[in-house]
């Protein structure tokens, strides 16, 4: 999950040593000469047949500008969906077959279903790589990005590096609201005060209302767009996801969602059920627990497995005992006494300041699990007076390029304040915070990691809460691979098998010694994962046996 509020990780992507990339011209492609894939009920490949159900259109044509260059475009099918941008029906889960959408027809030119009622609409990109295979497998799988707010397109390089697409297509749309959809709703003023802010004291009531003067500002940006606030959320970009997969004229297809895409693909799966062929999520966040108390509890998981891997390393455990108990001791110090440091950063041409306060410490290691063989020497150093490692991989992420005007804030608070915060007080928040870590005094209690000023910036934001049935658990029999990683600070390596509970065809995994998001850094994780889609009742987990804890960095 990269959410708005400071700090925004990034879990979209592997994270460079200096956690530079700790947050996430068109391509014209030759349809006619790309081989037909996977089935679609129509004469050509997925993604080359313009094609109509109710009220959403998909039409195929070049590929979407992209932040970064994406070379793989050029080999991918490619087009929008265009979508009303709020449907006249919020219905809930009703049965097994989810709620009466529009209905599935293989006319390209239908138009039925109860969604015709001529108002606003938007356009979301969607590229389809095409399998490796030469006999690739009829069911695609539907990639869901991390965030909210990340745009699926930029994860084509992750999916394809961990061979998603070796036997089947692997399906990119741009959620409602995000990079190369229309209207995007990122806000870049709100990445620039979080690189600011790192030289303000986090839990401070005067960043607080910075905080939230930026987020006035996006909601203003948001709203001379015309867009409407309270139609990004979980529920439309469901209803999305299913126009997608009948308009491409996929009978089924796969879902694999990492970060906030388990999010969202546990609500989809539940609301859109049908078509769907089995599940994927990795670095779970289940709907029903998301918000400041579960990302306590996270970053107390994730903390605890890179320590106890430390303690089990006798060399690391010789050189920095009690890293744990040190951490903590040094969070508590610092929230009293903050250390204020200036630092430089390649993609920065002036000094940063840096105020090292509890909070950003509690920051740095919740992003910093990514690259924990580094982290008890750089404990170690701030315990002895030198902050400069830690400083610069704070600055190295939030001034980062990819760290700047790539996040759909729209969305963001979107989901943030229709699905979250309705459901959970700041007193549930400082519980979790309590439960969590019983030491840390009680100023920071109330800005969950990643989650700072939450209730403020969603007063601002101003959006109708979500009907309550979306804080349901989900049920299904739909087949379910929940992957988790021991050192996942951001979604807790726990909710994987929390969700799994309601899933009666699932299967939970934890692969040791990873961070949020799995599939990014295991080779063991793709394995698993690929072997998952290609036998839901069987994935193969026998790489788990061979696994070894990170070489932890010993100081002379």
């Amino acid at each position: 999950m990269s959410p708005r509020p400071t700090p925004r990780p990034r879990p979209a992507r592997r994270l460079p040593t200096t956690l530079a990339a700790a947050t996430a011209g068109a391509l014209v492609v030759g349809l006619a000469s790309m081989p037909a894939h996977a089935g679609s009920g129509t004469d050509g490949p997925v993604g080359t047949v313009a094609r109509t159900v109710g009220d959403a259109r998909f039409v195929p044509g070049p590929c979407p500008r992209t932040a970064d260059p994406i070379p793989e475009l050029a080999r991918a099918r490619c087009g929008t969906l265009t979508v009303p941008e709020k449907r006249s029906r919020h219905d809930g889960p009703k049965d097994s077959t989810g709620p009466k959408g529009p209905k599935e027809t293989d006319n390209p030119k239908a138009s039925t279903g109860p969604w015709g009622h001529g108002g606003r609409t938007i356009t979301l990109s969607v590229a389809i790589m095409p399998a490796e295979s030469t006999r690739p497998a009829p069911d695609p799988i539907v990639w869901l990005a991390g965030g909210p707010g990340d745009d699926a397109v930029s994860e084509i390089p992750m999916a394809l590096a961990g061979d998603l697409n070796r036997d089947r297509d692997v399906i990119f749309m741009s959620q409602r609201g995000t990079y190369s959809a229309d209207p995007e709703l990122t806000c870049p003023n709100i990445d620039r005060f979080n690189a600011r802010a790192l030289g303000l004291v986090s839990n401070a009531p005067s960043t607080g209302r910075l905080h939230v003067e930026a987020t006035r500002a996006c909601r203003d940006r948001v709203d001379a767009q015309g867009a409407d606030r309270s139609a990004y959320n979980d529920i439309e970009s469901s209803a999305d996801y299913d126009a997608l997969r009948r308009t491409l004229g996929v009978r089924k297809w796969n879902v694999f969602g990492i970060s906030y895409g388990t999010h969202l693909a546990l609500n989809y799966m539940r609301l859109h059920p049908k078509g769907i062929r089995s599940v994927g999520i990795d670095g779970v966040l289940p709907p029903s627990l998301a918000g400041g108390a579960v990302t306590w509890k996270a970053a107390r998981e994730g903390f605890d497995g890179l320590f106890r891997a430390c303690e089990e390393q006798p060399a690391c455990n010789t050189r920095y005992p009690d890293l744990k108990a040190t951490f903590l001791r040094l969070v508590s110090e610092l929230e009293a006494h903050p250390i204020t440091t200036t630092v430089t950063v390649p993609v920065h041409p002036e000094p940063v300041k840096v105020v090292l306060d509890g909070g950003n410490l509690v920051t740095w290691l919740t992003s910093a699990t990514h690259v924990a063989a580094g982290v008890p020497r750089s404990i170690d150093e701030l315990a002895h007076g030198n902050p400069r490692r830690i400083a610069e991989q704070l600055a190295g992420g939030k001034y980062s390029p990819q760290a700047i005007g790539r996040v759909a804030h729209g969305l963001v608070y979107g989901i943030f304040c229709s699905q979250w915060t309705p459901y959970e007080s700041r007193a549930d928040v400082i519980r979790g915070g309590r439960e969590a870590f019983p030491s840390f005094p009680r100023s920071m209690l109330a800005n969950a990691p990643q989650l700072a000023w939450l209730h403020d910036d969603c007063r601002a934001w101003d959006v109708p809460p979500a009907p309550p049935w979306i804080r349901d658990v989900t049920r299904s029999d739909i087949p379910t691979l929940a992957l988790s990683g021991g050192f996942d600070a951001q979604t807790a390596p726990s909710n994987g098998a929390y969700a799994a509970r309601t899933l009666s065809r699932s299967h939970a995994v934890t692969v040791p010694y990873v961070a949020h998001v799995v599939f990014a850094d295991s080779r063991c994780a793709q394995t698993i994962t690929t072997s998952f889609f290609a036998d839901p009742a069987a994935p193969d987990t026998r790489c788990l046996a061979g696994l070894q804890p990170p070489q932890f960095e010993i100081a002379p």
